[in-house]
């Protein structure tokens, strides 16, 4: 029987990765697939892995349609057996029903691979419905690290190294966006333009908004880490200020 399968997790747990590694192992065995990705952060029509590993896939866009996509290449006759579906979370409601019913009336598997909550702790809409419609949603088992190094269970989305909880739910970029505890703020020059990025936390500092950023300036004035740091020992701690920015870079709502 074919199933409509949700693999979930945190950025830095090694979705794409698996994704890769089902791929390659479906069509090792014969099977004919099709890769899907959105917004992925080596650009248009690509499925990447921070290892390192990379392959070209179809980009779904909001008017993509899967039904559409699968009839039309077994109409061709292209082997279609299952879909890989990366980025999941971008998908809409609508899309992920789509899935369904592939998966329903055409026996097609469907392994969907996504982050479940954006930087504000709400659900994606499509890892929503995706977890609503799923016969099967299953918790990817490699831990991403906080930086005090428990394991993370929020992504939040900063800029110039301070934890914001507004703006844009979907912006695209990447977790690799290191900022110098030395450089200026907001507000540095004409031209300034924030950095914006994304790192995974555990629950303790994302309610706290102590970031691997703050906990160095916090380190650098003598204070305790991490078991006495308080989120309004910096000037981040607010997040108010900030919100504003978070249009800007910066990977989708991860």
């Amino acid at each position: 029987m074919a199933e409509l399968v949700f693999f979930s997790g945190t950025m830095d747990s090694g979705k794409s990765t698996l994704a890769l590694q089902m791929d390659y192992n479906h069509r090792a065995r014969g099977r004919g697939g099709v890769r899907f990705s959105r917004n992925d952060r080596a650009g248009d029509s690509k499925i990447s892995s921070r290892l390192g590993l990379q392959t070209e896939a179809v980009e779904v866009v909001d008017s993509t349609d899967f039904w559409d996509e699968v009839v039309l290449r077994r109409t061709q006759g292209i082997r279609v057996d299952y879909l890989i579906c990366d980025e999941a979370q971008f998908y809409s409601a609508a899309q992920v029903e789509q899935l369904a019913r592939v998966v329903d009336e055409i026996e097609v598997d469907v392994f969907a691979f996504g982050i479940t909550a954006d930087f504000r702790t709400r659900l994606f809409p499509g890892s929503q419905r995706l977890i609503e419609l799923a016969d099967r949603v299953q918790v990817l088992q490699v831990e991403a690290l906080c930086w005090c190094g428990r394991r993370s269970t929020h992504n939040a989305r900063t800029v110039d190294g301070v934890m914001v909880t507004e703006g844009a739910q979907v912006v695209v970029g990447d977790v690799d966006m290191a900022v110098d505890p030395a450089a200026g703020g907001p507000g540095s020059g004409a031209g300034y333009v924030p950095v914006v990025g994304y790192e995974t936390l555990c629950r303790r500092h994302f309610m706290r908004r102590v970031t691997a950023h703050g906990a160095s300036i916090i380190a650098q004035q003598d204070q305790l880490l991490p078991f006495e740091v308080d989120a309004c020992l910096w000037h981040g701690s607010s997040g108010s200020s900030a919100g504003g920015s978070a249009g800007v870079g910066g990977r989708s709502g991860s």
